[in-house]
C-alpha cells in the first residue's frame, strides 16, 4: 500500500473516494442485509448513498492522514447496523452481508480501470488536464484494491473476519469468536504496523505484493 506520495492527485482521489468509495461500501452492506430480511440499517436511515449519512469522521480522517503522511490507505466508515437474527439464509448471510462490502470496492476499482484503460488506447491522457484525470483515476483504484484487501482479512472487525466465522464450524465460533473480537484491533495493529519480518510488518509484506498485483492486473501496467 505505498508508493504516493502528497501530490494533488492523491487528495482529489481521496476527496472522490470520501464521497463515493466510502457510501457504496456501506450501501451495498445495508442493501444486501434488507434484500436477506434485514431492515434495520433501512429503520436507521442507511439504505442510502449520502455521504454524509455514512461517513465517520475518525476513519476519515485516518484515511487522509495515511494517504497524505504514510502513502498507504486504511480508513473507514460508519459501520452498518445489521440484526444477524433477521437475515434469511442463516450463518452464510452473515457472510453475504459482510463481503457485500469489499466486494463493491472492486467492482468500483473495475469500472475505474476500465475508464482509465480506455483513456489510455485512445491517448486522451496526453493533454496535462486529462493526465491529471487518469492520475486521479489511477489512485482510485489503488484505494478501492487497498480496502478491498484489508477489509477481507479474517481479524474483528473487518469484514473478513465475517466471513471468516460463517464458514468455520459453530462450536469454534462460540469458542473463538469472542477473544478475537476482544483482541481483534490489537492484533491487526501488531499484523499491519509492527516491523516483524527484515523490519516490515506481516501485513505489509503480504498485502504488498497482493495490490500491486491486482491493480496491474486491472490497469494493464
Amino acid at each position: 500500500m505505498l508508493g504516493f506520495s502528497i501530490q494533488p492527485e492523491t487528495i482529489v482521489a481521496v476527496a472522490i473516494f470520501l464521497l463515493v468509495g466510502f457510501p457504496v461500501h456501506e450501501f451495498s452492506h445495508a442493501l444486501v442485509a434488507y434484500r436477506l430480511g434485514d431492515g434495520t440499517a433501512k429503520l436507521f436511515g442507511r439504505l442510502t448513498l449520502n455521504p454524509l449519512v455514512h461517513l465517520d469522521p475518525m476513519g476519515s480522517a485516518i484515511l487522509v492522514l495515511s494517504a497524505l503522511v504514510g502513502g498507504f490507505f486504511i480508513g473507514w466508515a460508519k459501520p452498518t447496523p445489521v440484526n444477524p437474527a433477521m437475515l434469511r439464509g442463516g450463518r452464510r448471510a452473515e457472510a453475504w452481508v459482510a463481503a457485500a462490502g469489499p466486494v463493491s470496492n472492486l467492482v468500483m476499482a473495475i469500472l475505474a480501470a476500465i475508464a482509465l484503460r480506455l483513456m489510455v488506447a485512445v491517448d486522451l491522457a496526453s493533454s496535462d488536464a486529462v493526465l491529471f484525470v487518469a492520475n486521479v483515476v489511477y489512485v482510485f483504484i489503488f484505494i478501492n484494491v487497498a480496502l478491498f484487501i484489508f477489509n477481507l482479512i479474517p481479524i474483528p472487525p473487518l469484514d473478513g473476519s465475517k466471513v471468516m466465522f460463517s464458514l468455520m464450524n459453530p462450536s469454534t465460533v462460540w469458542r473463538v469468536r469472542p477473544t478475537l473480537e476482544q483482541y481483534g484491533f490489537l492484533i491487526l495493529l501488531v499484523v499491519m504496523f509492527v516491523p516483524l519480518v527484515n523490519g516490515v510488518s506481516i501485513g505489509a509484506r503480504v498485502i504488498g505484493p497482493l495490490l500491486n498485483g491486482i491493480v496491474s492486473v486491472l490497469v494493464g501496467f
